[in-house]
């Protein structure tokens, strides 16, 4: 089969389009034709071992663990293993492959049978393969690390990407009144996802406004921890679900001591992706109560190219992989 490989660290120009073995499912997996892909932030941190700590996963010197990027997959089960219960050959699926080392940039992809649920009907293979990551790292940084509640004042800062279009709309649904930062060209997007108010940061500065907030998730964590929490209501939390290497120790580190210091919180999210709350998200897809935005299409040996553009930061929503047409 064809795929993405890389065999070192680096920049996008260390993957390789080439011809490796198709994988043959375990007894607890299934094999997934692939359809379409989609690009994370996740991609290119672990293509550029970025932070340094991904070498403790994937490799220390070389990538070994991880051959073939790619999180999020939607296709066609292929073949099951002998103790697969809820998928037979022929079922249209989506997944994330997170936790299982990757492997979506390919024309095949052997994944565990709870990393993957049914894609409805009424949803394009390219709209399932948008949801997963990011819409579990939005619904994971609302819900679980946010504690999000209706009627809350939520800000999404970096509400144009993968994770903060999903983010927008996922505290739309808790019942928040959202504002939403982003670029001037994007505030007609974040509207039409029912955000209740736009600060556009090229003209104004969410941290100087007399505006707080009850909930804060960063995106883009390019501002300090001691301005984002100036920007909180007593008892109001900052979650970060992404942002910079520096910014990410700092959370990690100084945030709980931070929080030590009056009623505000620091908390740096992870996602664990699990099949129930991917049926949640795959539901509220379904129904239209969230939509998958979609930025850029690429072929599967233009990942290259694909990865470049996210990690330059300027996607509109989602960046997908077309796999098999």
């Amino acid at each position: 089969m064809k795929a993405i490989v890389y065999e070192k660290y680096g920049s996008s120009d260390v993957l390789q389009y080439k011809e490796v073995q198709k994988p043959a499912p375990k007894d607890n997996e299934i094999l997934v034709k692939v359809r379409v892909a989609s690009v994370n932030a996740a991609d290119w941190r672990m293509m550029k071992a970025d932070p340094f700590l991904v070498r403790f996963y994937a490799g220390l010197f070389k990538p070994k663990k991880i051959s073939i990027l790619g999180a999020d997959v939607a296709g066609t089960v292929e073949a099951i293993g002998r103790n697969i219960t809820q998928f037979r050959p022929g079922d249209e699926v989506l997944g994330d492959v997170f936790a299982s080392g990757f492997g979506a940039f390919a024309e095949y992809k052997c994944g565990k049978e709870d990393e993957f649920v049914l894609k409805p009907s009424n949803i394009s293979f390219e709209d399932a393969a948008a949801l997963p990551l990011a819409g579990m790292t939005a619904l994971h940084s609302l819900r679980d690390f946010g504690k999000i509640e209706a009627g809350q004042k939520v800000l999404i800062n970096g509400a144009s990407g993968g994770v903060g279009t999903f983010a927008i709309q996922l505290a739309k649904y808790f019942g928040a009144e959202v504002t939403a930062v982003c670029s001037t060209s994007k505030i007609a997007q974040a509207i039409s996802l029912g955000a209740d108010h736009v600060i556009d940061y090229m003209k104004e500065d969410f941290i100087q406004s007399e505006k707080k907030y009850d909930l804060i998730v960063g995106v883009n964590g390019y501002r300090s921890l001691s301005e984002y929490k100036s920007a909180l209501n007593p008892k109001g939390k900052y979650v970060m679900a992404g942002g910079g290497t520096a910014q990410l120790f700092q959370a990690l580190l100084l945030g709980p001591f931070i929080s030590l210091i009056g009623d505000k919180k620091i908390i740096a999210a992870s996602s664990q992706p699990n099949q129930k709350d991917l049926l949640f998200l795959s539901d509220l897809l379904k129904s239209g109560k969230i939509k998958s935005v979609i930025d850029r299409r690429y072929k599967l040996e233009e990942v290259p190219q694909a990865i470049q553009y996210v990690e330059e930061g300027h996607a509109s929503g989602k960046v997908i992989i077309t796999v098999k047409p």
